[in-house]
């Protein structure tokens, strides 16, 4: 799981053009809506491409809890990995 938050951090940064940061700035709990990161629902779209280029994982369910911070997005992809 470790890895699968350290790919996201980098691919974040990456597609969501936050060259600022550095991996090690991303708090993997930290809220990526609203009061935390700050993301939108263009991001979020961004995300969706990410996981499903990275791991292969259709992201049919689309469910608010998921998108959370890295570190649900990283148990989803453990979950749903194949």
């Amino acid at each position: 799981m470790e890895q699968i938050i350290k790919e996201l951090k980098e691919e974040l940064i990456e597609a969501l053009n936050l060259e600022d940061m550095s991996p090690d700035d991303l708090d993997e709990n930290e809220a990526l809506f609203g009061e935390g990161l700050g993301l939108d629902s263009i991001d979020a779209l961004e995300i969706i491409l990410i996981i499903e280029r990275l791991y292969g994982i259709r992201m049919e369910n689309k469910d608010k809890e998921i998108f959370y911070s890295i570190k649900t997005l990283a148990e989803y992809v453990v979950a749903n990995k194949k």
